[in-house]
């Protein structure tokens, strides 16, 4: 489901995101903050440049939270949003 916006739904987070989030530093966790709030409102908002992965994570989904780092994450089923990795492009894909 690749709905415009999560209205009515919600963000959920994997153990591995949140271990990563908390080891970023505090600036970049706030930036991943604000990016969030505009995924919210709109998943392809091109401020985010949200793009479907290939290969082995050809399910899964990815977007900016600036030019090093990003957000990967699935649709789920019920049209929820599961944020599965943070990290530098390396470190994601």
């Amino acid at each position: 489901m690749t709905n415009a916006n999560l209205i009515g739904k919600k963000i959920e987070y994997s153990a591995k995101f949140l271990r990563k989030l908390k080891k970023l530093p505090f600036t970049l966790q706030q930036l991943a903050v604000e990016r969030e709030i505009i995924f919210k409102s709109s998943i392809f908002d091109p401020r985010l440049e949200t793009h479907k992965l290939h290969g082995k994570d050809r399910d899964h989904w990815a977007y900016s939270i600036n030019y090093k780092y990003r957000i990967k994450f699935i649709f789920l089923s019920d049209g929820n949003v599961l944020y599965l990795d943070v990290g530098t492009h390396d470190e994601v894909y």
